[in-house]
């Protein structure tokens, strides 16, 4: 996960400020030269950190805060607060067009940046909002790149335009523009051509295009992978084309992440969303606030609420029926099955534990204490079942569990445990209304034993 090691980092700075009754200057002084330190490591413009810690040593070193009750936490809370304003503050949106006009975006970036991917993730969100886009095919230059885009539109269930790899991109767009007024668009999306790096027969194609075609939107794809280089390349296509926002791709990657700290400050352009992922869903809203609470190991509630919301596709009447199963301790394999869909849709256990509130800094031991592999062989064994036996486990004779190890590629020990693993589980559940139930009219706990 991009920013790991910095928030490990930072941590151990903040420990060691919060661990100190009063602060001097010299404290504060060491304290930021690590933090400096940190962002240099995890790969952030040495401009824009030198900016960023002398705007810190400012508001840090003042009598409000030197004299404060709590100096530690203070400090903590400017950091907080300038690496917000370094990301941008504020949460850009993609600007639409008013009324019944088409907005037209141009996506563009490097070859292997997750472009055309992008592309159709930012089609999905925009269909969310109820917008008609019409996905375009302007790459014709890789292989595969329109079949890419096709399969993709059709999983986003999101309209393709093509016209094959023997007419030009600015003939294809003005094609696609037409088409759009045609059927009823509202948005058309330009998927362009990338290049290995920066030439001048790229830039100058995405210069034509913008000269023949209204494009509301120029979008840019940048590998946060990259580092440094991603800001360079977000300069270099601001400075030749123009770009009014930028998507940073592959940020679950084992990254230094250094780029969406320095992007903003160095193009002023703003981050618009991050790719979390290869799925077309794994495209989130970026937030600054929320990312410099990331970053600091402060967790991002908000952010998992939203998934929640996002991915818990439940009618009133299904999730009151779940919370009568769970009082009766009847939560069965079916149920099981269903928790562990809506889990991975939020991008797996490890996923989510990483946005509770301090459990950033210890991405290590999360991951060593979640084993997918281990989740993965539990969810074998429950699709090994048949429907009947999920429903009812009382079922799941010794002759079935052999079978049922068989079809998981198990031993028949591993089916043992999990289902008497579940037997507990459903017990607990099954206790905790009562122990609810104990609690006096005072609000204190009662034991129900």
């Amino acid at each position: 996960m991009a920013f790991e090691s910095l928030t490990d980092k930072l941590q151990n700075v903040f420990k060691k400020l919060k661990s100190k009754g009063r602060l001097t200057e010299e404290d504060v002084k060491a304290a930021l030269k690590e933090v400096k330190m940190a962002l240099l490591e995890a790969d952030v413009n040495f401009k824009v950190v030198k900016q960023f810690i002398k705007s810190v040593e400012e508001r840090a070193i003042g009598a409000d805060v030197m004299n404060g009750l709590n100096p530690g936490q203070m400090v903590i809370k400017i950091v907080n607060e300038e690496m917000t304003a370094l990301m941008g503050s504020e949460t850009t949106e993609i600007k639409m067009q008013p009324g019944k006009s088409i907005t037209v975006i141009m996506m563009c970036g490097l070859q292997g940046a997750g472009k055309t991917t992008t592309t159709a993730k930012i089609a999905g969100k925009l269909k969310l909002k109820g917008k008609k886009c019409l996905l375009t095919a302007c790459d014709i230059y890789r292989p595969a790149a329109i079949k890419q885009l096709q399969v993709n539109g059709e999983k986003q269930q999101v309209d393709v335009f093509t016209m094959g790899e023997n007419h030009s991109p600015v003939d294809i767009a003005k094609a696609a523009l037409e088409h759009a007024q045609k059927n009823g668009h509202n948005v058309v999306i330009l998927d362009t051509a990338g290049r290995l790096h920066i030439d001048e027969a790229m830039m100058e194609e995405l210069q034509e295009i913008k000269a023949n075609v209204e494009v509301h939107q120029t979008i840019l794809v940048v590998d946060v992978m990259t580092g440094q280089d991603a800001v360079n390349v977000a300069k270099e296509f601001d400075e030749k084309v123009g770009i009014d926002g930028v998507i940073l791709s592959k940020m679950d990657g084992d990254s230094r992440g250094g780029s969406a700290l320095s992007v903003k400050a160095v193009t002023g352009k703003p981050i618009l969303f991050v790719g979390m992922g290869e799925k077309l869903s794994d495209l989130e809203q970026f937030y600054p606030d929320r990312m410099a609470s990331r970053i600091l190991g402060m967790g991002d509630v908000l952010t998992l609420i939203d998934k929640v919301q996002a991915n818990l596709d439940i009618d009133e009447e299904k999730e009151k029926q779940m919370a009568a199963k769970m009082k009766k301790g009847k939560f069965d394999f079916e149920d099981y099955l269903e928790s562990m869909k809506q889990m991975r849709n939020m991008g797996g256990l490890s996923s989510i534990l990483s946005m509770m509130p301090g459990m950033g800094a210890k991405m290590g031991e999360i991951e060593s204490m979640v084993d997918e592999k281990q989740l993965a062989r539990m969810e074998a064994i429950v699709l090994s079942m048949t429907v009947a036996e999920r429903q009812n486990p009382k079922l799941l004779n010794p002759s079935r569990k052999h079978r049922i190890a068989k079809g998981a590629g198990v031993d028949v020990g591993v089916v043992n445990r999990f289902i008497k693993q579940f037997e507990q589980s459903q017990k607990m559940m099954k206790q905790l209304p009562g122990m609810m139930g104990g609690m006096g009219k005072k609000g204190k706990f009662k034991f129900p034993f």
